[in-house]
């Protein structure tokens, strides 16, 4: 078991075992979970998947189920639909089930944003069950801030009740947005997110980094928002591609300085060739599981 688990008294005590075994797969046996965020098909549309910089693989949304497989990752998340398309070929990864998404068609200046469960936990409880599959989690994304907050928390609440009943654990997206949010990137906002996950009874919290000057400055004011969320884990979400070296170096501040629990990593995997990608999942599993240095974990890539 993980030096760091706590086992919520939301798991009832015959299904503590089943926590622990769907918490150690997601986390390695260390308590720093590596997610392999794959639900931008939905929340991005296809700007994600194709264009300048961005390999040709990625077009193909088996590219994730090939990334994923041969990757150590912790999970692989995405929605429900997607998953059940490709899990009968790809039954060994340890899938995150993203219960609700939304497009990013409609602006904030339109209407604040709400984004309600696809599907119901039941369903995700069917597929896992019939078809053998490693669904360690469930994840939802709540936009704190927005006039539909409350129908989102509610959810989230009653989400996370659920999953714990049936021993798997619970990552929650938590991005202050709307017409009542100033900054949703001030530290004040995010720390009170995480915080949010925390007393919703969340395991992991995905926010993004607080806004600073750079990364190191953005990584100090990371441990606010690392105590602010109590035993729930901080995983920052790994944003835009850029250059592996930066990336890696960022990873390495949020860990070290902002004292995280992991990353949540899309776009700066997803959009690589298999080849690249499988080889940066490796260096960025260096890192959040074994303790390397962003130097170590870049010279890995050769």
């Amino acid at each position: 078991m993980s030096p760091t688990l706590k086992i919520p008294a939301s798991v009832p005590r015959s299904k503590r075992d089943v926590y622990v075994k769907n918490y150690n797969r997601m986390t390695g046996g260390t308590g720093q979970l590596f997610l392999f965020a794959g639900d931008q098909k939905i929340e991005h549309l296809h700007k994600d998947f194709f264009g300048a910089g961005i390999s040709n693989e990625s077009a193909d949304p088996e590219h994730f189920f090939k990334i994923a497989s041969q990757s150590r990752i912790g999970c692989f998340a995405s929605q429900l639909g997607l998953i059940a398309r490709y899990a009968q070929d790809y039954s060994g990864i340890p899938y995150l089930i993203k219960m609700n998404a939304k497009t990013d068609l409609v602006h904030v200046n339109q209407k604040d944003p709400l984004s309600l469960q696809l599907v119901s936990f039941d369903d995700v409880i069917r597929v896992r069950d019939e078809y053998g599959l490693s669904i360690v989690g469930v994840g939802y994304t709540i936009y704190l801030g927005s006039e539909y907050e409350a129908e989102m928390l509610r959810e989230a609440a009653q989400l996370v009740m659920k999953a714990h009943s049936e021993g798997m654990a619970v990552v929650l997206w938590i991005y202050p947005r709307g017409k009542a949010v100033s900054n949703e990137r001030s530290v004040e906002v995010i720390a009170g997110s995480a915080g949010v996950a925390h007393c919703l009874g969340a395991d992991f919290v995905k926010v993004n980094p607080p806004a600073a000057n750079n990364s190191q400055e953005s990584a100090v004011l990371l441990r606010q928002v690392v105590v602010a969320a109590g035993n729930t884990g901080v995983v920052c979400s790994g944003g835009a591609s850029r250059d592996m070296k930066e990336f890696l170096s960022e990873l390495e501040s949020q860990l070290i300085t902002g004292r995280t629990a992991g990353a949540a990593i899309g776009r700066n995997i997803h959009q690589k060739s298999i080849e690249q990608a499988v080889a940066f999942c490796g260096a960025i599993a260096a890192m959040i599981y074994d303790g390397a240095s962003a130097d170590e974990a870049f010279k890995s890539l050769g």
